[in-house]
């Protein structure tokens, strides 16, 4: 097939996606967890940290909860590599050392994490720079 004949088989099916009710789509009408455009993160280095105190240290450095985000929705841990889904503010590493992990996102450089029941813990992470 030609290119332009894919891409407007494309954009079609995108388009009807778009206008059919949910029950329609093979999803029922009740809100699921992570609702929401897909997009990807940032690329470069992400640092997990606590919250300390004011006597102290401002936060506490986690280097085992710390990744790396890469193309094409991937990224990188101590640990080793994997795949994350980012839909809406919400971000779960879907494959790898991280997976089940979830995240809401705060804003472009910032994650907070979430416990298994979905309640935020302290842990927050921050994009420290670009990917080089």
């Amino acid at each position: 097939m030609k290119t332009r004949y894919i891409f407007l088989l494309i954009v079609s099916a995108a388009a009807a996606a778009a206008f059919l009710p949910r029950d329609a789509r093979g999803q029922n009408s009740a809100a699921g967890p992570a609702q929401g455009v897909l997009g990807v993160l940032q690329h470069g280095n992400w640092e997990c940290a606590l919250p300390g105190d004011a006597g102290t240290t401002a936060f506490v450095v986690l280097p085992d909860e710390s990744f790396r985000i890469g193309t094409a929705s991937s990224y990188s841990s101590a640990a080793g590599t994997g795949i994350y889904l980012m839909r809406g503010n919400e971000v779960v590493f879907t494959r790898g050392p991280k997976k089940d992990q979830r995240f809401r996102r705060l804003g472009d450089n910032t994650l907070q994490k979430l416990n298994p029941d979905g309640s935020p813990s302290k842990i927050i992470c921050t994009r420290l720079g670009g990917s080089g």
